[in-house]
């Protein structure tokens, strides 16, 4: 059984006790994993800000320096790629054609903020005053807790990592319990990288013991977390105690809009893309279908056709399409939002069961909803199962669009520019994808409001988010200040 260990002040080490790991494709643990807990999380952030405030060598690099470091990184991940996306396979069950394309273009993330290390720029100021010069410097916001989801796990540490490190922090990445050995083997990359010790510090563990632990430390000043909304509230909670910021990628129930102009196949293969992909396990997963009414039904037989012909499979055949899901967990949740939903009126149009076999699988499901808010229409799944309503008036489809709590996501599939234009100015998600969908760039933001969270990840505004401004004024006059308490 392979054997995992943590990252902590550039030593592998194991935790303070062990767990098993399962293959979601067979339903048998593959892997130990070491149990991080309070005393481990203690010494990574300790390690953490003592890199950060001491006198070691990543306080006294410069901008330019950890560029360096970043995009050695960079090319380690894509020279990795394969081995990298094969642990994530295994430990996960996303498809092994998913995993190896993600990774791959995950170096890509760390190029552009190893690029981006050295521009983060302050400013002089034009204050007021004729006796003063004014500058605004942008510093690290300290030490940073990362806390990442098992599903696109590298993915989204990157989204973190990478301008996190170019603002000039470090960090302690926790990996989730439910398959950290992505993260965790990782770990060896960035040590391989010739990042100083204590800069990046990866465990892993349950949220009680682990999770707590790190996002309440004193010494943590940002929490960067991906997850659901109820474990952000704990979090939010926590933060009471350290007063950390916090940016949150939480969960979503993205419309996807589709009106009669549009061309519908290029519709149905994105709409296919946007919820069986990575088996539905994805925040931005276009999880509602909103169709207007006049081709409802020649669209869900397209989309229909679509979902019976994906191929069903081990994750590690580059012929699957959809594999498990990560957990057993997770299968029984969509079981009961199925069974609830189809109890509330909803018809099944295709799937709705689990194949023969072993493993965690769940046949790609589309549910047609007459009930806008039957329970698979403001649940959010996360898994292979698509719920449609249809409309009539573009306000009908907006309103529509915008009755959920999430805000993450969206789709608008129309040929009429003007349309296009309107809607996407009245939906309410932080990414509004226009006749394409989950197309996503390390120069482009993302992120949500609402119960999909708050700040943003990618782009420039990513690693700005990482700083803090400190406002430096220098008197340039030679005079004496003058007495405040003697009239003038």
């Amino acid at each position: 059984m392979r054997q995992f260990q943590c990252y902590i002040d550039g030593r592998f080490e194991d935790g303070e006790a062990r767990f098993e790991s399962v293959d979601p494709a067979t339903g048998a643990p593959w892997a130990q994993m070491p149990e991080s807990r309070a005393g481990d999380v203690g010494r990574a952030v300790n390690a953490a800000h003592d890199a950060l405030y001491g006198n070691g060598p990543w306080a006294r690099m410069t901008a330019t320096q950890r560029g360096k470091l970043l995009y050695r990184l960079a090319d380690l991940v894509a020279a990795n790629a394969l081995r990298l996306a094969d642990i994530e396979t295994r430990d996960t069950g996303k498809i092994i054609r998913e995993t190896s394309a993600q990774i791959a273009y995950v170096a890509d993330y760390y190029r552009y903020y190893a690029g981006l290390a050295d521009k983060i720029e302050g400013a002089y100021l034009p204050i007021d005053k004729p006796d003063m010069d004014v500058w605004l410097r942008r510093e690290p916001v300290g030490v940073v807790a990362a806390i990442v989801p098992w599903n696109s796990q590298l993915f989204l540490a990157a989204v973190k990592i990478g301008p996190a490190l170019a603002a000039g922090c470090t960090l302690v990445v926790k990996a989730s319990e439910d398959g950290p050995g992505p993260l965790l083997e990782f770990a060896r990359l960035v040590d391989e990288a010739g990042f100083p010790a204590g800069v990046v510090n990866i465990v892993t563990g349950f949220g009680p013991t682990c999770g707590t632990a790190l996002t309440t430390h004193p010494k943590v000043a940002h929490i960067a977390f991906t997850g659901g909304a109820d474990t952000a509230r704990h979090i939010v909670r926590g933060s009471a105690e350290n007063l950390a910021s916090t940016s949150l990628e939480l969960g979503g129930k993205s419309p996807l809009l589709v009106f009669a102009d549009a061309d519908l196949d290029s519709a149905a293969n994105a709409q296919i893309a946007g919820i069986f992909a990575a088996t539905g396990q994805s925040c931005v997963a276009a999880s509602r279908l909103i169709v207007e009414r006049s081709i409802k039904d020649r669209f869900l037989e397209i989309l229909s056709a679509k979902a019976q012909a994906i191929r069903i499979g081990s994750p590690l055949l580059m012929e699957t399409e959809v594999g498990p899901l990560a957990t057993e967990r997770q299968r029984r949740h969509i079981e009961t939002l199925v069974g609830a939903s189809l109890d509330a009126g909803a018809r099944l149009v295709t799937g709705g069961s689990a194949p023969e076999g072993p493993g965690y699988f769940y046949r790609p499901t589309i549910l047609d909803c007459d009930d806008v808010h039957s329970p698979s229409m403001d649940r959010e799944f996360f898994g292979p199962v698509l719920s449609v309503v249809s409309f009539e008036t573009e306000a009908e489809a907006l309103a529509l669009a915008n009755d959920t709590p999430y805000g993450l996501a969206s789709g608008i599939f129309t040929q009429n520019l003007t349309r296009a234009h309107r809607l996407m100015k009245s939906i309410r998600a932080g990414i509004v994808w226009v006749n394409t969908y989950r197309a996503v760039s390390p120069i482009a933001p993302f992120g949500g409001s609402g119960l999909s969270g708050d700040g943003r990840e990618g782009g420039i505004e990513a690693a700005l988010g990482y700083t803090r401004t400190k406002t430096i004024w220098l008197r340039t006059s030679d005079d004496p200040i003058p007495d405040p308490f003697v009239m003038r």
